[in-house]
């Protein structure tokens, strides 16, 4: 039995506000009443076409001619909005995104990709169409949700932490060559191409043994890695020795800057400026001057996890591997590959015929420069 005692007196509605179990409970006290539906919707503060409309939600079928018509019923009315908002649910946008679906679980799983490259790259050529996609933060969402093919622990970007950095970085006590601080401008921009930053990525850090020296061109974010004896000055002059002999004169203008921590393993790394080269030492403890590498560092170890010994991966896995994130579309470059715009790069500075050759066998431990 519907309540006969509704109190009509509301808060005041906002515009576009569905009506309430409270506000129908009104307008069933106020139509027997006999007020007229814009009086109703004067007193409730909505459209006579949304009064109209409840009242036909909420009235049942008169089902013969005899007797009295049958009145709106607040419960009825609720019961049949209710109903109503159910269907209201718009299909799962996945539904129709399968083929999609499948070839972001396959780019991510072989390739190691993250979802953002996969859409960005999808887009750029045209694989899907746009009914057959969704946007990067929806395949976010859906894998927290659990609803794509892949587990969220298979996209470490989804699950990483946020790091914190000191405002004021720690004086460097050590003098292996010129500070960061000297460093031209031009350098951090991101404008020009040939300014690099380097690092190592080791394995069991308890153990002398082999790591895998890294560098990075800043504005293309071509990354190279290649294994290396050891964590020492010498095996890491011996790897610049052979990029010097493999770039020959033009080494000075695809190398114009290297910036490297002040590890021990970067004691002699100052020598390169013989060969045109300016070479800068970032501040103790501030990787973060040197943030395009430590991130490809990072994305590095979806190939090479931390705490597993570098004795266990061969030169060519770590070729391989920087060919692999080479060769991943980022947003930031358009969805453009890195190897598409260093390619670009050497072209440049490289006439027809005189380019770079990849290294030969007996040059195992240097990365291809130029990717079939």
């Amino acid at each position: 039995m519907d309540c006969q005692h509704y109190n009509t007196d509301l808060p005041e509605r906002k515009r576009g506000q569905h009506l309430q179990r409270e506000e129908r409970g009104a307008i069933q006290a106020l139509k027997r009443q006999g007020l007229t539906d814009r009086a109703i919707a004067r007193a409730l503060g909505c459209s006579p076409t949304t009064i109209g409309n409840e009242l036909r939600r909420g009235t049942p079928p008169r089902k013969s001619n005899k007797g009295r018509a049958p009145g709106y019923s607040a419960k009825r009315g609720e019961a049949v909005y209710r109903a109503n908002r159910l269907r209201s649910q718009k299909p799962h946008k996945l539904l129709s995104c399968g083929a999609f679906v499948s070839w972001v679980a396959a780019q991510v799983r072989e390739h190691k990709w993250s979802l953002d490259a996969c859409t960005g790259y999808a887009k750029r050529h045209g694989q899907f169409s746009d009914d057959e996609m969704v946007c990067t933060h929806t395949l976010y969402n859906e894998a927290w949700a659990g609803n794509l093919p892949i587990g969220i622990m298979e996209l470490p970007e989804a699950v990483k932490r946020k790091h914190y950095q000191s405002a004021n970085p720690r004086e460097n006590k050590k003098n292996f060559g010129k500070s960061i601080d000297l460093r031209p401008k031009i350098a951090s921009q991101r404008t020009e191409e040939g300014h690099w930053e380097g690092d190592t990525v080791v394995g069991k850090r308890a153990g002398k043994e082999a790591v895998v020296f890294s560098l990075l061109e800043k504005k293309t974010e071509n990354y190279m890695a290649f294994l290396i004896p050891g964590k020492t000055s010498d095996a890491v002059m011996a790897a610049m020795q052979m990029l010097k002999a493999e770039y020959g004169e033009h080494f000075a203008e695809v190398f114009k800057t290297i910036t490297v921590d002040n590890g021990a393993e970067f004691a002699d790394f100052a020598e390169c400026e013989s060969w045109g080269t300016e070479v800068y030492f970032a501040h103790p403890y501030t990787s973060w001057e040197r943030p395009q590498n430590e991130r490809h560092n990072d994305l590095f170890r979806a190939f090479v996890p931390k705490g597993a010994s570098m004795q266990n991966y061969s030169a060519e896995y770590i070729l391989s591997a920087a060919d692999e994130l080479n060769s991943r579309p980022r947003k930031k470059l358009g969805y453009a590959t890195p190897e598409e715009l260093f390619d670009a790069f050497l072209d440049r500075v490289y006439s027809v015929g005189s380019k770079p050759a990849c290294p030969s066998q007996g040059q195992a431990a240097l990365p291809c420069l130029r990717h079939p």
